[in-house]
């Protein structure tokens, strides 16, 4: 199998994701944040860079491969390399797998983040954009199409997409049941209800959010769906796998490792 040198695959990353352009929190340290010995010669794609993925990663055997995350290894900050981080580095420094970690700006991509890709797959042509976070818009809005006309078939459509059953996504019913404009803000962005509102949506769709959340939608006329914050982030990086798979003639896979959240 053909391998990449890891630079031309990190610095086509930097620019299409726009890495250095996109404000993000500290800890996300977007962008490569394990270097290997210089070539790839597969992608993993994954939400989060645990010790879960890594160890399966491992178990695959695959070569030299690039393991692409939507949560980093660097989320509880500037540590010492003891316990788990020390764990989390060793395994990859020792199978030479690079990781390269990209948060906000997958989130907001206007081809393959999490917000466009599952308004895709739900149907939902992008209409508009809404919300804003450290200056950057980030939700997408559109019509629901006719077959998502109300809520109940969202949400079972949600569930369909997502993989998500038993229970499923969460309806908190505050807005009509005959829906008609429906923003997607996907992971922790129950916070962004009040933007939702204001962008006039009838139905917001989001991964989790805080208890005084249900208050919110129903006090302010909004149907709110809690999806899940993992399964919510797990289409934009399969869909940069690809792409990224693609354009340099390798092969990827997803490492699916749900957190029930």
């Amino acid at each position: 199998m053909s391998t990449v040198p890891l630079h031309q695959i990190v610095a086509y990353l930097d620019d299409y994701l726009r890495i250095r352009e996109v404000p993000d929190e500290r800890n996300a340290v977007n962008g490569l944040q394990v270097e290997n010995g210089g070539r790839v010669g597969s992608i993993v794609a994954a939400v989060d860079a645990s010790q879960a993925t890594i160890d399966g990663v491992i178990a695959d055997r695959g070569e030299t491969p690039l393991l692409l995350v939507h949560h980093g290894l660097l989320w509880d900050g500037n540590v010492p390399v003891t316990g788990r981080r020390y764990r989390r580095l060793s395994a990859l420094l020792e199978h030479d797998i690079a990781l390269y970690a990209a948060h906000i700006p997958l989130d907001l991509h206007p081809e393959v983040g999490n917000n466009v890709v599952l308004a895709e797959r739900l149907g939902i042509a992008v209409d508009g954009w809404f919300g804003s976070y450290q200056g950057s818009s980030i939700g997408v809005w559109g019509h629901a199409p006719a077959v998502l006309a109300s809520r109940d078939a969202l949400v079972a459509e949600l569930d369909r997409v997502l993989g998500t059953f038993a229970p499923g996504a969460k309806l908190i019913p505050g807005g009509p049941e005959r829906i008609s404009k429906v923003g997607i803000v996907t992971g922790g962005a129950g916070g962004m209800i009040a933007a939702a509102r204001d962008a006039g949506l009838d139905t917001f769709i989001t991964g989790e959010g805080p208890h005084h959340t249900y208050f919110d939608a129903v006090e302010w006329g909004l149907n709110v769906i809690y999806a899940g914050h993992y399964a919510t982030e797990t289409l934009g990086v399969q869909a940069l796998a690809s792409r990224l798979a693609e354009r340099f003639d390798l092969e990827w896979e997803f490492h699916d490792h749900p957190t029930g959240l």
